[in-house]
C-alpha cells in the first residue's frame, strides 16, 4: 500500500482546504490506493507520461520522485521519456531528462 499523502494539506491546507482534502483523500487516498486495478508502479508510469506530455515539469519532478519510490527504475524512466519524445516533443524530453538525471543519479 502506498504511503499516505499529505502534500495537499501540507501546501494548501489553510489556503484551499477543500482542494487539499480532495488531493490527499480522493486522488491519493482512493484512486491511487486501488492497486487491485493498477499497481502504484504502473500509475506512476502513466502519471509521469501525462505530465511530461503536457509539459508540467514542477509536477513531473514530484511524480518522478514518487515513481522512484514506487519501484520505477532508471531504465524504465529513460525508456518512457525516449518513447514519449516522439509523441510529446523533443524539447519536453530534454527537460524531462534533466529531472530524471537529477532524481535517478544517487
Amino acid at each position: 500500500m502506498a504511503k499516505k499523502q499529505t502534500a495537499g494539506r501540507d501546501n494548501l491546507g489553510e489556503f484551499a482546504p477543500q482542494f487539499a482534502a480532495l488531493n490527499d483523500d480522493v486522488l491519493f487516498g482512493k484512486v491511487w490506493a486501488k492497486e487491485d486495478e493498477l499497481s502504484a508502479h504502473d500509475r506512476s508510469l502513466i502519471t509521469c507520461s501525462a505530465l511530461m506530455a503536457q509539459g508540467l515539469f514542477p509536477q513531473l519532478e514530484s511524480h518522478m520522485k514518487i515513481a522512484k519510490q514506487n519501484g520505477v527504475t532508471k531504465t524504465e524512466m529513460v525508456a518512457l521519456i525516449t518513447h514519449l519524445s516522439f509523441y510529446a516533443g523533443w524539447p519536453k524530453a530534454w527537460s524531462a531528462f534533466g529531472l530524471a538525471k537529477a532524481i535517478y543519479t544517487d
